[in-house]
């Protein structure tokens, strides 16, 4: 666990991402699953007709992350094996103005999934989601770290990086930074 009882961030920050090293890898026929939000009453339930690819922690600012975890766990499938299958009326976009407009429920607040609606986009056709929102098991486990730098954004302490690009290599999570398009 990456974390020290002197750190300065631990109230805020206690892990990297706890479901990353209890994602089992997967065994290949999964087709799909559902993702449900956090409400109690009337959650949200969208339905993935497919396996997700590129499933990776992100460390970005404008991804669903529960409290604590300094990242998401983020992954891929095609747009139209996405459909809203209860409660889509609680489901709001984020950021209007972002290039993945993230749909979460106004209820919970988790991000059901996101979608890129400039077809001119290269990711045009995919959406994004949060597999560990499924109860289903079989999902394609995590398999790298994308905008690790970017955790500095959130108020992380940049001294720390070291620390946390080598827990990420730990887990078996090659650490990639970029500048997010927002």
């Amino acid at each position: 666990m990456f974390q020290t009882e002197s750190s300065p961030w631990q109230s805020r920050y206690r892990s990297i991402r706890p479901s990353i090293a209890a994602i089992a890898p997967t065994g290949g026929s999964f087709a799909g699953g559902t993702l449900v939000c956090r409400c109690s009453d009337r959650p949200v339930k969208v339905r993935i007709d497919a396996q997700s690819a590129h499933n990776h922690a992100c460390g970005c600012t404008k991804c669903w992350k529960p409290q604590g975890a300094l990242f998401s766990v983020v992954a891929v499938v095609p747009r139209d094996k996405v459909q809203v299958v209860e409660n889509g009326d609680k489901l709001k976009v984020v950021d209007a103005g972002a290039t993945i407009q993230r749909h979460a429920c106004t209820g919970c607040g988790v991000h059901m999934y996101g979608r890129i609606e400039k077809t001119d986009h290269p990711f045009y056709g995919l959406d994004f989601i949060h597999t560990e929102l499924s109860p289903d098991k079989g999902w394609a486990a995590p398999g790298f770290a994308a905008f690790v730098s970017s955790i500095i954004e959130s108020g992380f302490d940049p001294a720390r990086m070291g620390a946390v690009r080598a827990r990420l290599k730990e887990l078996g999570l090659e650490p990639m930074t970029a500048s997010p398009r927002r």
